[in-house]
């Protein structure tokens, strides 16, 4: 292992707290925030004028939950290249719907939307709590305010065996009739609520919630305009593993690689190490893909290109001149091999823990990888003295993708797709190695400081 062990597990602890304070994607986003707040970076808002000076350091949000992070090197010119790490920071969960109250046989139930492709029945018979944001009115205008119960409230039980006695045979959720949490028996929420004030969002959720959230966020239930929240796991992530290898954790995908993204970032500016770069060094960080990406916050919408036009401003052509001069590396997380499920992976391409990250090619374009985007990446990969393992699908699975075709196709930025291995992904709880974060923080480190003399030196 070409990393000390104290190494990894300092990187790996520091990351478990990153991910215990993120359990909304509007969490993460203000982790990050504070991460950059922290080291320097100035905030921007996309609605006001930008002046933007070489050696500083910015980011902006957008709905709060997409964020993008740039350095502007020294010696940047308009037209000069992006060095751009993608991820994104979403997770599939299950999702508070508008309209949420049931009631259900004597419970009080709560409704919920699927989002994205979770594996639903990994969150039965899990301690649940809910995470998100509330819009308040405080009496002057609206605010966006963050909340997070950290105490189990919700829990999706599973049927008992002797009413389904083939449930270890096969398992058939209904999403829409099965994974309602059970919040309260009916009776003791109508004790709990007599001396509470219904709202007019009691009519759409238990008022026994709204009075939580309020007592949440010390305000009125009236006050509560909306919310989006997400259902999250009250148990901890933490390292596991008779050796302290592993990662047991909600989130991995992609919680890992918005973590490293933006730690490598803040690495590379330190030292005044941006007195000789020339391009920008930029990380973008996006909700919705999940879903597909198609949202105003997502990676198939215009935001990351009206960024880098913001950017490139000084000549008509910048932009068009800088894409071609810049590289977009893709990090999503990556299947390690199963070992109850071998023959599930394509027998040349075993992807294994420790090995290193993970360089992700597939001929349909699944991901955005190519031989020249692949062999800068090794190049990068050998300086950081992190290995690389190579995935492709098995010829008979359906291969999933990343933000990595979309913004290539969306850009044209040449672009590869890589991520960490883990196994469980789309679970309630996900398991990785220790040894990526280091990995990834090093490798991510890697591109914005090499990147720009290795495509200098390209002969094609």
């Amino acid at each position: 292992m070409a990393f000390s062990r104290e190494t990894v597990l300092s990187s790996a602890e520091e990351f478990l707290k990153f991910v215990n304070a993120g359990p909304s994607p509007y969490h993460v986003a203000d982790a990050l925030k504070t991460m950059l707040k922290d080291a320097g970076f100035e905030e921007l808002k996309e609605s006001n004028h930008w002046t933007l000076e070489n050696s500083k350091k910015y980011f902006l949000t957008r709905n709060e939950s997409t964020l993008i992070a740039f350095a502007v090197g020294a010696q940047y010119k308009p037209g000069n290249g992006f060095s751009l790490v993608g991820a994104h920071v979403d997770s599939p969960c299950l999702k508070v719907k508008p309209v949420s109250r049931k009631e259900r046989q004597g419970y009080l139930t709560v409704g919920v939307q699927c989002y994205g492709g979770g594996i639903w029945a990994s969150w039965l018979d899990r301690d649940l709590t809910i995470a998100g944001r509330v819009m308040v009115d405080n009496g002057k205008g609206l605010e966006h305010r963050l909340v997070n119960v950290k105490k189990p409230i919700l829990r999706i039980p599973h049927l008992a065996i002797h009413l389904q006695r083939d449930v270890n045979d096969k398992l058939t959720l209904n999403k829409e009739d099965h994974l309602n949490p059970i919040l309260a028996t009916k009776v003791q929420a109508h004790l709990n609520e007599e001396n509470s004030t219904k709202s007019s969002k009691s009519e759409k959720h238990h008022s026994v919630l709204m009075k939580l959230l309020s007592q949440e966020l010390q305000v009125e239930t009236n006050q509560i305009m909306d919310f989006e929240l997400c259902l999250a796991d009250t148990q901890p992530a933490v390292i596991g593993g008779i050796c302290e290898e592993f990662i047991f954790s909600p989130r991995l995908d992609n919680l890992v690689n918005s973590f490293c993204a933006c730690k490598a970032l803040i690495a590379s500016c330190q030292e005044n190490s941006l007195a000789k770069e020339k391009n920008i060094r930029m990380i973008a960080l996006y909700d919705n893909e999940e879903v597909g990406s198609d949202s105003a916050q997502g990676a198939a919408s215009l935001f990351t290109e009206l960024v880098m036009r913001r950017i490139c401003k000084g000549t008509v052509l910048a932009f068009e001149e800088a894409i071609p001069k810049s590289y977009h590396l893709s990090a999503d997380q990556a299947h390690a091999i199963h070992p109850n499920y071998g023959e599930k992976h394509e027998e040349l391409h075993h992807v294994e823990m420790h090995k290193g990250y993970v360089l992700k090619i597939n001929a349909n374009q699944r991901y955005a990888s190519t031989a020249i985007t692949c062999a800068i990446l090794r190049k990068i990969a050998a300086q950081a003295n992190v290995p690389l393992q190579d995935f492709v699908i098995r010829n008979d699975s359906v291969c999933g993708s990343t933000i990595g075709p979309i913004l290539s196709q969306k850009i044209g930025i040449p672009t590869v797709d890589v991520g960490s291995p883990q196994l469980s992904m789309h679970s309630i709880r996900e398991q990785c190695c220790t040894t990526s974060i280091a990995h990834g923080i090093a490798l991510f480190k890697s591109f914005f400081k090499n990147y720009p003399e290795i495509f200098d030196n390209m002969k094609f």
